[in-house]
């Protein structure tokens, strides 16, 4: 069940009904129903995989109560590894088994061996790196002694299965999320239509924005030799922006969506195309997979501690590691790698931290040095999306190759003049709303109602004007 579908506008409303009005505020039956509700929404994609997430919970529920109650360090371990190994084999045997086995046989292939690969035939359960890696932080911060076992099945069960989250997160932490299923929660009308204002511009994020890019960026990446220099940095553009419009949309609408409940998510973006450096936009872009690296592998493995080479090595893993949970693919782990060398130098020159603050805070217009620093990251970022984009990295290099020629000076040959309007308005609204949760999040509160409702009523009618085919959200493939 899509966030931009008819299925999911006749789902939430009744959701939102039944949790608010049939339970009479009696939190143990609105948990039961968040329950029932996402486990019907997740069903909807694959019924058969709803066992498995159910199975996952299973797990990681019994084992952290395990760990709560060893009375050894032994036992603790062994419920910890235990649950540590099941959850990486299914990660593993679903989204990483074949990468390897055709990796392997690629590489005996090169000695001049022939070998045919035993394959998986099976699709990618939607959202297992997702709540994989919640089930995980739970169980880690159990082990660490950060939190005790939840006893409350139902409340657990939520905290894993939450639907706003469930498919392409935000990855959430037990500490941040389980309080919040534990109290009692009363409807606020304001944070419920802010939470609407913010479904909406992630609506037209994916749809007026993300979705039609992706129209250009398909046909220039899958045709990418028969276009010119020019035209094929004109598809990392738009592809540049149809993850950014895809992605960020998924979790607006997220965050908006559970504020219909009364819950507050993790923040995923905040305006990473407006950083400075490549720092400033791994603090900004998908935070909570990266601060996940961060507290869970980063800061274990030694983080900044010790020499220079230690961080180089910290550094380069996360990254590396963080490429390879995107997909198995090649070109995902060219793509941490190349993230790696680009913040190299903040690393060992110490700067990682430099722009912490918004850019340009307080002000209409950048500095011409923002300006610049801000091309030159998105300029790399760029580039980097071209080795995510690519479908190998034959193709990755062939796409490179085909920029850096002689037509790169010429004009494109596909130019999609609204498309390239729409951007800049896009751009122009995130500019001007960046100091805030979300873009659009005080635009025109201060304005007559007519004129901020005839803003609303723009976007609703961009939303229905450009929406087709209903396109799947990019992570769900993650």
């Amino acid at each position: 069940m899509l966030f931009n579908s008819v299925n999911f506008a006749i789902f939430l409303p009744i959701v939102f009904f039944l949790y608010w009005f049939a339970t009479r505020g009696n939190l143990k039956l609105q948990n039961i129903l968040l329950l029932i509700s996402s486990y019907f929404f997740y069903a909807c994609w694959d019924w058969r995989f709803l066992f498995l997430l159910i199975f996952s919970t299973l797990l990681d529920y019994f084992t952290g109560i395990k760990m709560s109650d060893a009375k050894n360090k032994n036992s603790k371990k062994f419920w910890f590894w235990l649950s540590i190994s099941v959850n990486l084999g299914f990660l593993g045997v679903f989204k990483y088994y074949n990468f390897f086995a055709e990796s392997f046989a690629g590489a005996i292939a090169k000695m001049g061996l022939h070998v045919n690969p035993w394959t998986l035939k099976v699709i990618l359960p939607v959202g297992i790196s997702f709540y994989t890696f919640h089930g995980l932080s739970y169980v880690i911060d159990i082990y660490k002694d950060r939190i005790k076992a939840e006893k409350n099945f139902i409340d657990y069960s939520v905290f894993v299965s939450f639907f706003p989250l469930l498919v392409a997160g935000p990855i959430e932490r037990a500490t941040h999320l389980l309080p919040q299923i534990q109290k009692k929660r009363t409807f606020d009308y304001l944070n419920a239509v802010d939470g609407l204002r913010q479904i909406l511009w992630g609506l037209f994020k994916k749809i007026v924005i993300a979705d039609q890019c992706a129209e250009y960026a398909n046909q220039i990446f899958n045709n990418s030799a028969d276009y010119s220099g020019s035209t094929l940095v004109l598809g990392a553009l738009f592809f540049a922006f149809q993850i950014y419009g895809d992605f960020s949309g998924y979790s607006d609408i997220a965050l908006g969506t559970a504020r219909l409940f009364g819950i507050d998510l993790l923040r995923n973006f905040s305006f990473p195309y407006f950083s400075r450096d490549i720092a400033e936009f791994w603090r900004r872009w998908h935070i909570s997979l990266s601060s996940w690296f961060r507290d869970y592998l980063y800061i274990p493995l030694g983080g900044s501690k010790g020499g220079i080479w230690i961080k180089i090595r910290n550094t380069f893993i996360i990254f590396i590691v963080s490429g390879f949970w995107h997909g198995a693919n090649w070109t995902f782990i060219v793509w941490g790698f190349l993230n790696a060398l680009y913040i190299m130098p903040s690393i060992i020159f110490n700067t990682n931290r430099t722009n912490l603050d918004i850019v340009a805070k307080g002000k209409y217009l950048p500095s011409f040095k923002d300006v610049f620093s801000i091309t030159i990251t998105f300029g790399l970022t760029v580039f980097a999306w071209i080795f995510f984009r690519a479908q190998n990295l034959a193709h990755a290099l062939t796409y490179l190759s085909g920029i850096f020629s002689k037509s790169l000076f010429s004009i494109p040959t596909i130019r999609p003049y609204h498309l390239l309007f729409l951007i800049v308005i896009f751009m122009i609204i995130e500019w001007l709303g960046r100091e805030e949760k979300y873009a659009i999040a005080n635009l025109g509160l201060k304005w007559k109602r007519p004129i901020r409702y005839a803003m609303y009523y723009a976007m609703i009618i961009a939303i229905f004007w450009f929406s087709g085919k209903e396109q799947q959200f990019i992570y769900f493939q993650f």
